[in-house]
């Protein structure tokens, strides 16, 4: 059944105004428009809508939506797999750091004894030093101490930036994959990485390279990407 954008809009969410916005730029067009001159959408339109309200939570451009999305090869099933891959992995990060925080306001009030340990409950200090002992070995003691001291200055909204932008780098590398490491769009993405490890220390090409092979040989990222 068709769609009036009004409908549409209360079913998503969104504005009629963002729904037009769509529409203008190409991104979310209307199934067909009726005679008088109200837009109609499909069922195609409301998996469209979905996708790009989740690559929007990502943090992606409408720009870098709409390209993404126009592939002729787009896979939508490959695409929700990869959503729901990362957004898990934020929830069960999140819920154990909710349950630290929990267990910190009940041990404050009297009504829990922590252990020192749980103050650190989805942190994983085990995990950080053990890459940390691998970046040295990979990059130099200085290149290491250098992005923790950075890292310490950073204000808990840059962190939450910059996690968002990686994030939004890596799924869409991921989306082009297929074409190959040398395809524009690929290669644009790899110059956003150098720019955000640049953000912890100055990143060099044979270190950004050597970044490169950590990803693509260490079991723990293979397993990740």
């Amino acid at each position: 059944m068709p769609y009036t954008v009004k409908q549409l809009s209360e079913i998503a969410g969104v504005s009629v105004r963002t729904l037009h916005y769509y529409d203008e730029i190409g991104l979310l067009k209307p199934e067909y428009y009726g005679e008088n001159g109200y837009r109609y959408y499909g069922e195609e339109a409301l998996l469209r809508l979905q996708q790009i309200l989740f690559f929007k939570e990502l943090d992606f451009s409408l720009r870098e939506i709409k390209k993404i999305l126009d592939k002729p090869d787009f896979d939508m099933l490959g695409a929700l797999e990869a959503h729901r891959k990362l957004l898990v992995s934020k929830v069960e990060r999140l819920n154990q750091l909710i349950a630290t925080i929990d267990k910190t306001i009940r041990n404050m009030k009297g009504e829990l004894d922590m252990e020192k340990n749980e103050y650190f409950g989805g942190f994983s200090e085990e995990q950080i030093e053990k890459y940390r002992q691998e970046a040295r070995k990979l990059f130099g003691k200085e290149v290491v101490a250098e992005s923790e001291q950075r890292v310490r200055q950073f204000s808990p909204e840059k962190m939450r930036q910059l996690q968002q932008e990686f994030d939004s780098i890596i799924t869409t590398i991921r989306a082009h994959m297929d074409r190959g490491y040398d395809h524009p769009e690929v290669q644009r993405q790899v110059a956003r990485l150098h720019d955000w490890l640049n953000n912890y220390y100055d990143c060099s090409y044979e270190t950004l390279l050597g970044v490169g092979r950590l990803y693509k040989e260490h079991p723990d990222f293979v397993a990740m990407y």
